[in-house]
């Protein structure tokens, strides 16, 4: 007979009260969630470790994750070898996702330039003369037009390039370039690097792990230093530069007497547009004729982070409770562009009668209605996603049930706001935070970053690793999923200083910041490369990125782009933490290759940890080594929690 399926409580997936709610509801009403499938279909146990090979149709070929040198596959490839191309293609699918949101934005501005695209315009000419200076493009004298043009051509070349260096290295600090140079990792161009990987990850051609771990890092460098740098650069020409703005977060934002449309996805451009079309007098007014007190714009995911950062639009929450949002009733539409995007949305939305729209040619749903987003004309898409939420509106069937949880934080810490906030206008620069780093008040600083799985307790792993981090005087920076969790928390207020060692709550109190520096959405990363390369810049601190006192942490990634970004945060220097899993085969030469061999050619290092207590005890411990080789240690403890902290996490486990 077969066993009974166990229901999992809503307190055991997340932590997230306002998704539990939601969870339990769904529940009620016979609709499935992912958090179910999640219990439903569990990981193949040789997939997980990477011992598969199916790139050629003599396989696949299955390895041994216990035993892994006991055979190896048909073309005689061994375990390194097939992990080694397993993490290469994922590392040129994150690339590449990424790479081609950044064409996308260049493809914009191009158009914004040129004049064909009349909805959107330069908003901060200061980016965009920042930008060609760092690309030695001469600014003064010229005008707006002129050097836009020179920096569209340049920046064009990070994809196109075939040979030479993609224009932005000229941003990394000289002895990390000198490294990259001496490996041979310097990427040419993204097109050109994530080809090559393709190819050099087929079956009969490179088999030798330590070489494809090269046009791994090229791979990714291309992305961090190339299509994910360019994409904020222009994101912030064309948008504005983000700085500090009270945002409110959870779904509390919804409102029942509003005609509520969420905006999930990536790309800025079609939340931008919407931001646009929502203040037009005749769609107001179809909105009050239909009994609403107005149109709610809501964001969610990474293109909800990007306009939050920049325009405190309301967040409704991060990947793992897209569809818990929809649970609610109260979406009168969902639309959607590219990435994180769920396929059962659609079946979700349907439940609930709310109107489901994919608006990217490169993103549809098999089911959905799809509104094309045209950049020449982004409204004529825009105002029918409103009209059609409207009359959704008007015309509710289903019961709504809002979780009334709201939370409020400080985000939109562009590096360049970094750099003005800790000396002003004319003292601007990162003296200060090398100066307290130096001086010990800080420790060191901590990437938290990333999504959420829901193999994963929602959110779990990034409060608590981020309680343990401000409490030892780490200060963390972060983007994506990652920020609603902590924004959720209470973590991302100038208030949660309390929760900080004395040191960093006392530079943090002095400058009126949040230990916590919310930079963007998970592209954004870029931002956390400049950050560190101007700690490196002003000196203190070393000479390479791979000398500073810094960690990264994405405890529970679970996309493709994750695996790219923590490689380019590798071997731009950078230690870097994985929680939940990671798609290796333990005991492998490629596992110590990537764990242990990297660093000593002059990189940072992968880390891998299962609990919150133990990446921050790895990151702390990195940070610690590091202000040992920097001469800047000093006698200290690291805090353990105590009971109260510790009664407090049995509580929520």
């Amino acid at each position: 007979m077969a066993k009974p399926r166990q229901i999992i409580r809503p307190e055991d997936i997340t932590i997230c009260e306002s998704t539990q709610q939601m969870i339990a509801k769904a529940r009620r009403d016979g609709v499935e969630l992912f958090f179910d499938r999640a219990e439903e279909v569990k990981p193949c146990p040789i997939g997980e470790n990477s011992a598969c090979c199916k790139h050629c149709s003599m396989g696949p070929c299955r390895m041994n994750p216990s035993d892994p040198y006991k055979r190896v596959g048909v073309c005689g490839a061994t375990i390194d070898t097939i992990a080694a191309r397993n993490f290469g293609r994922m590392v040129a699918a994150g690339t590449a996702a990424h790479t081609d949101h950044g064409m996308a934005m260049l493809d914009l501005f191009r158009g914004v330039i040129e004049g064909t695209v009349k909805d959107f315009e330069i908003k901060d000419t200061l980016k965009l003369n920042e930008v060609a200076e760092s690309l030695d493009i001469k600014t003064a004298g010229r005008s707006v037009k002129d050097v836009a043009t020179d920096v569209y051509k340049a920046l064009e070349l990070t994809y196109t390039q075939v040979d030479g260096e993609i224009p932005l290295v000229k941003r990394v600090p000289k002895k990390t370039l000198e490294t990259w140079r001496r490996e041979g990792i310097v990427p040419r161009g993204a097109m050109r690097e994530i080809m090559e990987m393709m190819h050099r990850t087929a079956m009969g051609v490179d088999q030798d792990y330590e070489n494809i771990t090269k046009q791994i890092s090229r791979t990714a460098l291309a992305d961090g230093w190339g299509g994910s740098m360019v994409s904020t650069d222009i994101s912030d020409i064309l948008f504005g530069t983000p700085a500090p703005v009270e945002i409110t977060v959870d779904m509390g934002v919804l409102k029942a007497d509003q005609v509520n449309i969420i905006v999930h996805g990536h790309e800025p451009i079609l939340l931008e547009a919407m931001m646009i079309s929502v203040e037009a007098p005749s769609l107001k007014q179809m909105a009050q004729d239909a009994g609403a007190k107005g149109i709610n714009l809501v964001g969610m995911c990474c293109s909800g982070l990007d306009v939050m950062s920049r325009h405190g639009i309301p967040h409704a929450g991060n990947f793992s409770s897209t569809e818990a949002a929809l649970v609610t009733g109260a979406v009168d539409a969902m639309t959607v562009d590219i990435q994180c995007i769920k396929q059962d949305l659609h079946k979700v939305a349907g439940c609930y009668d709310t109107e489901f729209i994919t608006t990217n040619y490169r993103a549809k749903i098999e089911g959905a209605q799809h509104i094309p987003l045209d950049e020449h004309d982004p409204m004529k898409c825009t105002d029918e996603i409103i009209i059609k939420a409207i009359q959704r509106f008007k015309n509710r069937k289903m019961a709504i049930e809002i979780p009334q949880k709201l939370a409020k934080g400080v985000h939109g810490f562009s590096h360049e706001y970094i750099k003005y906030m800790l000396g002003g206008s004319f003292r601007g620069g990162y003296e200060p935070l090398n100066d307290n780093i130096i001086n010990g008040r800080i420790r060191g600083v901590a990437g938290v970053v990333g999504c959420t799985n829901p193999r994963s307790k929602q959110d779990f792993s990034h409060v608590e690793l981020v309680k343990e981090l401000i409490k030892n005087d780490v200060l963390v920076v972060q983007t994506g999923c990652s920020q609603m969790a902590l924004a959720k928390a209470g973590l991302t207020t100038p208030g949660a200083a309390a929760m900080a060692g004395r040191g960093l709550a006392e530079v943090c109190e002095t400058v009126g910041i949040p230990p916590v520096l919310g930079l963007g959405a998970c592209v954004d990363n870029s931002r956390i490369l400049m950050a560190v390369s101007e700690m490196v810049k002003t000196g203190g601190l070393g000479e390479s990125i791979a000398d500073l006192p810094v960690a990264g942490c994405a405890p529970e990634w679970m996309s493709e782009k994750a695996i790219a970004i923590g490689q380019y945060f590798v071997a731009s220097g950078v230690f870097t933490v994985f929680g939940h899993t990671f798609p290796i085969t333990k005991g492998t030469r490629f596992e110590k290759h990537l764990f242990s061999d990297l660093e000593e050619k002059g990189f940072g290092k992968w880390g891998f940890a299962d609990s919150p207590q133990e990446m921050a005890r790895l990151m702390i411990a990195h940070i610690d080594k590091k202000r040992r080789e920097l001469g800047i240690d000093k006698a200290r403890e690291r805090v353990l929690l105590d009971m109260a902290d510790r009664r407090a996490l049995e509580a929520t486990a």
